[in-house]
């Protein structure tokens, strides 16, 4: 193990003097000291491959006890003094109150090859912020989390890392679907990584605590580490800082539009502050386009958190950060900049993104109108998105009375396009057709740079739920082959044809496909 050990969080921030680990408020403080739970009979299933290398593990050290033990809260790094973050939150609109990291334990900061990273247990036992739950974690959720932010990541959207995957020869009692069927489950750990942990709800705690004292130096702090292209300290630097913070949750919030991901549970304690998805709970990719759909079955009344509004609740979120550290700032309107800055970029952004996507890269007045139109028509009949955009590459100029032969793959119920819906299709291709005329790529460079945005592959949850299903009868030998697949998302990899495909029927009403909840 060649990494350093530099433990900024809990050497230059304030502890909660209360060492024994119970539930608790905590006040005038950022962490709690805790000590992860000891398995019983622990095993590494998976280790990311890049990951080890980043944070300078060599294959040797994943394959050696030691290992096995720091990744499963059985030991801890020399040196260092595991900890649980302090924050709260508004979930669902409405403030919660204390929160924290009710079943996180942070390992460490470590530094290798001039970058730093924190490494983080998720499912490794009780903290202060535990509530009514054990801080554990089954083996269903935690191969959610561990595909998908590696999936995340080679997409191009700003994410949490994972390490590695294990379990740990415990059982742990879940109601999956918070109806009263509880059962024991296969509990697991995944060791994720990220240059932070923070959240937006590590300010809002404080705020609410009224103690601008710790709310100061936990901002200095974070400008320090993670945004040294700002001078802590002044009143100019924590507008600044707000900025940055909002243009990264932008930019975050945009690539997850881009690639049909929606997250679930965009509570702010679920909001990093370096604008990095994280917390992979009830998530799931868009298979048929819809704007108004959500994944989580907590949300599935008023649907707060569905895919077409994601751009919204992340800047009543910045407002919700804007809030927490105004003590520091005392200035309305700098602060209102940047939120109606954040509206009027995401508009711009969004639809660039949009054109990026159906092959349009010389901006032209009526495309905003045509990109409208194609989003109302991919919803008058279940289309899969990831299909729907990835076929369209193949589209040649010319080719308006055959654009059904591109696109026909992508319909659940192909015979559901006729009528109206089949003359708007007509109406929008003869459009296109005639708006791709005005673009100078010819049909194959618009296909190559369509598909460098446009996936092939994501995990979609039916993927996942395979995988876990294999994973209860002790064969991962799909979560190895999902994770070699989605290294390479915007690549053919014709080895792997069967996953670039609809939803199957089975999966359309199941459990862990379409219908998730918290429960982890």
């Amino acid at each position: 193990m060649e990494f350093t050990i530099k433990n900024t969080f809990s050497e230059e921030l304030p502890a909660d003097p209360v060492q024994e680990n119970y539930r608790r408020q905590v006040r005038n403080a950022c962490f709690s000291y805790v000590t992860p739970k000891k398995t019983s009979n622990p095993k590494i299933l998976h280790v990311s491959d890049e990951i080890m290398k980043e944070l300078g593990f060599s294959k040797e050290d994943i394959k050696s006890q030691k290992f096995l033990k720091l990744m499963t809260g059985n030991e801890i790094l020399e040196n260092s003094r595991p900890y649980s973050m302090h924050y709260g939150g508004h979930q669902f609109g409405n403030w919660a109150g204390q929160l924290g990291d009710g079943r996180a334990i942070n390992l460490a900061e470590i530094e290798y090859n001039s970058k730093r990273w924190a490494i983080q247990l998720k499912g490794a036992g009780e903290t202060p912020y535990s509530r009514n739950a054990d801080g554990l974690a089954v083996l269903r959720s935690s191969i959610r989390e561990y595909l998908c932010s590696e999936a995340m990541f080679h997409l191009g959207v700003p994410t949490t890392r994972a390490l590695s995957l294990a379990t740990t020869g415990d059982q742990v009692l879940r109601d999956i679907m918070y109806n009263g069927n509880a059962a024991y489950e296969k509990g697991a750990i995944v060791s994720r990584v990220a240059p932070s942990f923070i959240r937006f709800g590590n300010f809002e705690i404080l705020a609410a605590h009224k103690d601008e004292s710790t709310l100061k130096a936990l901002t200095n702090y974070t400008i320090k580490h993670f945004f040294p292209e700002i001078e802590a300290g002044t009143k100019d630097a924590y507008v600044s800082f707000l900025k940055e913070v909002s243009n990264r949750s932008l930019k975050m919030v945009i690539d997850w539009q881009r690639v049909g991901f929606v997250h679930g549970v965009m509570n702010t304690d679920n909001m990093s502050i370096l604008g990095l998805t994280i917390d992979y709970g009830p998530y799931g990719w868009l298979e048929g386009y819809d704007h108004g759909w959500t994944p989580n079955t907590t949300d599935r009344q008023f649907k707060r958190y569905r895919y077409g509004t994601q751009p919204e609740i992340v800047l009543w979120n910045l407002f919700q950060l804007a809030n927490a550290i105004y003590p520091l700032i005392e200035e309305i309107e700098p602060i209102e900049e940047i939120l109606h800055e954040y509206q009027n970029t995401y508009k711009k952004v969004y639809y660039d993104m949009m054109s990026s996507k159906i092959g349009f890269y010389n901006p032209q007045a009526g495309d905003e109108l045509l990109i409208k139109d194609l989003e109302e028509i991919l919803q008058l009949t279940e289309t899969d998105m990831t299909i729907f955009f990835r076929r369209l590459a193949n589209y040649t100029k010319g080719g308006a009375t055959n654009y059904m032969k591109v696109i026909k793959e992508a319909f659940y119920n192909i015979v559901e396009v006729e009528g109206p819906i089949l003359e708007r299709w007509d109406d929008w291709f003869s459009r296109y057709d005639q708006r791709l005329s005005l673009e100078s790529l010819d049909d194959s460079d618009r296909k190559n740079k369509m598909n460098t945005i446009n996936p092939k592959y994501v995990l979609r949850n039916y993927m996942a739920q395979l995988a876990i299903d294999d994973a209860d009868k002790g064969n991962y030998d799909l979560i190895e082959e999902l994770y070699q697949m989605l290294k390479s998302p915007y690549s053919e990899q014709p080895e792997y044809e069967k996953w670039f495909a609809k939803r199957p029927d089975w999966a359309r009403n199941k459990v862990g496909c379409s219908m998730l909840s918290c429960s982890s």
